[in-house]
């Protein structure tokens, strides 16, 4: 067994040419846990190579919610179970097995305002990106402005392609107010293209029954709601609103320094004037 205290620096250079120096950053302390647990060579080569694959696994996470644009501070595990709303927590669960994705079903969180269902829409979007899903977060309204400004620089073909591929879509605040004829068509070609293929989640203050009037064309607005209800699970969310909770707290127990404003990189004098 090689001792923590003798690692060879070859070693180490060896596992950084091969872009495995997380391995070499912790090399000496699982060292010790192998020579405290008298391991043989295999476990702790075994041991090792766990450790990387579970880091580059939380990277690929990382980089996934990044990419999504969700909420890092809104995971089930951080869900304040003495919030006082109430939903059906038997279909939440199923939810959580992400079978829906897999069955490439819809899923609409209906409540009023603040109740908590952009929080649970970005939980549920973070535990796909654990699994390895693709995701992608958007408002509705932000989503409808991208694809407006889209078709001013000719790139709503691949916009279009990036909503309509990737694995789970998650629109927060759907229907909040009325579309165009453009943005009715845009609505109803994801719909359309996403049913029976991949999953959303949709969030609203408005019922599925009320999305109809939000449509510019009545015909458009029948096939859109009808095949995207049709394939839904419907999560009603009910009680008091659940903002309050994530107003920031300072904690008092410690005290720190403040912290100095980021430095930014010296703007030449031509480029202030311009």
């Amino acid at each position: 067994m090689i001792s923590s205290s003798d690692v060879d620096p070859a070693l180490i250079t060896a596992l950084k040419r091969l872009r495995l120096g997380r391995i070499a950053a912790t090399l000496r302390e699982r060292l010790l846990v192998a020579e405290k647990q008298s391991m043989g060579h295999e476990e702790l080569l075994l041991m090792l190579l766990t450790d990387e694959i579970a880091r580059r696994e939380a990277s690929a996470t990382e980089s996934r919610v990044r990419d999504a644009g969700l909420d890092p501070a809104m995971r089930l595990e951080l869900w304040d179970k003495t919030a006082k709303v109430s939903f059906d927590k038997r279909l939440l669960g199923g939810f959580t097995s992400l079978r829906f994705l897999e069955e490439h079903k819809h899923i609409v969180i209906l409540g009023s305002v603040g109740v908590g269902k952009t929080y649970l829409a970005n939980a549920l979007g973070h535990l796909a990106c654990q699994h390895g899903y693709s995701v992608r977060f958007l408002r509705a309204d932000a989503m409808l402005r991208r694809l407006r400004q889209s078709r001013l620089d000719n790139s709503r073909d691949a916009e279009m392609i990036t909503l309509t591929t990737v694995d789970l879509l998650i629109l927060d605040d759907f229907a909040l107010e009325a579309m165009n004829k453009e943005e009715s068509r845009d609505v109803y070609q994801l719909f359309l293209e996403r049913t029976g293929n991949a999953s959303m989640i949709v969030t609203s203050n408005r019922d599925t029954a009320e999305w109809l009037a939000m449509f510019d064309d009545v015909l458009l607005a029948q096939s859109a709601v009808d095949r995207f209800k049709n394939a839904a699970f419907d999560f009603i969310i009910e009680g008091e609103s659940y903002r309050p909770r994530l107003k920031p707290k300072l904690d008092e127990s410690t005290t720190a320094a403040p912290v100095p404003a980021r430095s930014k990189p010296p703007t030449h004098p031509r480029s202030r004037r311009r």
